[in-house]
């Protein structure tokens, strides 16, 4: 979770899971959307002698649709390469690396970035180089400074950066996988009931683990459609975002330690919209099968949308506790609301000055609504919380999307469609109990926005 981890194969490469993906408006310069996939989950911080990196193999890509079909109307491409500078060395650095192009620096990684509009490609820059991993305080004893120089605004006005960074991403993995267990959920009392408890405070399992994040801000002009009759302003200004990993189809082992190579056109091998959407939604024989389609084929998911299995699941693990939730489960009504959230977008008239709804085709994207300026207060409960600006519309990086998500499944959305509906008492209260103030590395104020790597020398693994 969010999606590490989330399908039987992709499980097996981590250098092509895509493991979270967050959009928003810039809170710094609101002309611009910012974009950051992340990719190479759960990462220990003391990683070497071989540290963690991007697949040189691998096609990495940011989709973003302004139509509602579907399909990208522009995508951002980024592709690594990785060179050697002593082949004679097994260290990742023989000394401090105090700026990209140092030679204590052993092993160097670079990529290239393509924007493709409508099917025309445009090379926005070619090897730019990625920071290191952040070994510890010999190795990279100024570490920021290594991410400024590896942050670049290219001359058409993009800014990207793609390197290690701390994973903002926080649940309390080991509890909910648990049969549902949410800890400081079960201590509270409902209708003077008092569920069941929970022993124990929750634990964030991605605390002090890293990723590697592609981040790029873009200014707002280069990615809306222009707004005519035909197309109002708000719909004009409505984005849909998701990521992608993509890997050639053959692959050719190298004999007595030669080379692989690999050949054929691309396939996609994993994708990401909204947080959770493959890991809880998709049922477990077809999650390989959701991760190589793109998102104009979700309407093949939408009954499981529709009717949720964690929907059921939460009546059935809290006895008496949702039970106009289980109600509505076995009236077999098709959950509107959260076919709204997750695959079409919320229509305006539900929610007071709101809406991000791309159309009728069923897609899985993070849409953003980027005429919604960002929040200078903002509400880790998002929409939810009153506050325009947070998921589902986009998302951001201190957004608690498990107890958002959580809350629209046990019922909370439901009377956006269906005013006679009454949520149960405690469908506001689910929670894991944990939010972005249980993440050690503290998100900054400006791109990229997630926290500076743990590192191995201070960070060593729980194990030891």
């Amino acid at each position: 979770m969010s999606s590490h981890r989330e399908a039987p194969e992709i499980a097996k490469d981590p250098v092509a899971d895509s493991s979270d993906l967050y959009a928003f408006v810039s809170p710094d310069k609101p002309d611009t959307v910012t974009l950051i996939a992340n990719y190479v989950p759960l990462q220990l911080p003391s990683g070497g002698p071989n540290f963690f990196e991007f697949g040189d193999d691998v096609r990495y890509e940011i989709h973003i649709d302004n139509n509602g079909d579907g399909h990208p109307e522009v995508t951002y491409r980024f592709e690594f390469t990785t060179e050697i500078t002593n082949p004679n060395s097994f260290l990742y650095n023989t000394g401090p690396i105090e700026s990209l192009d140092s030679k204590n620096w052993n092993r160097r990684q670079f990529y290239s970035l393509t924007r493709i509009t409508d099917g025309r490609e445009h090379r926005l820059a070619h090897k730019l180089p990625c920071p290191p991993c952040n070994v510890g305080p010999l190795s990279t004893p100024k570490y920021a400074d290594l991410v400024r120089q590896a942050t670049y605004t290219l001359s058409t006005g993009e800014r990207v950066f793609a390197g290690q960074r701390a994973d903002g991403f926080f649940v309390d993995l080991g509890a909910i996988f648990d049969l549902g267990t949410l800890r400081p959920f079960q201590q509270l009392h409902v209708a003077g009931k008092k569920i069941f408890k929970a022993e124990g405070e929750p634990v964030n399992a991605t605390d002090r683990m890293n990723v590697h994040s592609i981040a790029l801000q873009v200014p707002l002009k280069q990615v809306r459609r222009r707004a005519n009759r035909y197309s109002p302003a708000d719909a004009a200004s409505v984005l849909g975002v998701w990521t992608s990993a993509s890997r050639r189809q053959v692959r050719v082992l190298g004999d007595r330690g030669g080379s692989d190579t690999s050949t054929g056109p691309f396939t996609q091998v994993s994708r990401l919209g909204n947080p959770l959407f493959n890991e809880v939604i998709v049922p477990m024989s077809k999650k390989d099968l959701w991760n190589s389609l793109p998102p104009s084929e979700d309407k093949r998911f939408a009954r499981f949308v529709e009717q949720p299995e964690l929907a059921a699941l939460l009546p059935a693990l809290y006895p008496d506790v949702f039970p106009n939730l289980d109600k509505l489960n076995k009236s077999k009504k098709a959950r509107a609301d959260l076919v709204a959230i997750l695959l079409t977008g919320v229509p305006a008239g539900l929610i007071d000055g709101f809406t991000n709804a791309t159309g009728d085709v069923q897609a899985d994207m993070l849409r953003l609504n980027t005429a919604i300026a960002p929040n200078r207060r903002p509400d880790r409960f998002g929409v939810l919380g009153g506050d325009l600006a947070g998921f589902p519309n986009g998302r951001r990086v201190g957004d608690d999307v498990v107890s958002i998500a959580l809350r629209a499944i046990a019922g909370v959305t439901v009377p956006l469609v269906d005013k006679t509906f009454r949520p149960d008492a405690a469908a506001g209260a689910v929670t894991p109990g944990l939010s972005a103030a249980d993440v050690t590395a503290p998100f900054l104020a400006n791109f990229p926005y997630l926290g500076t790597p743990y590192d191995g020398f201070n960070n060593p693994p729980a194990s030891s």
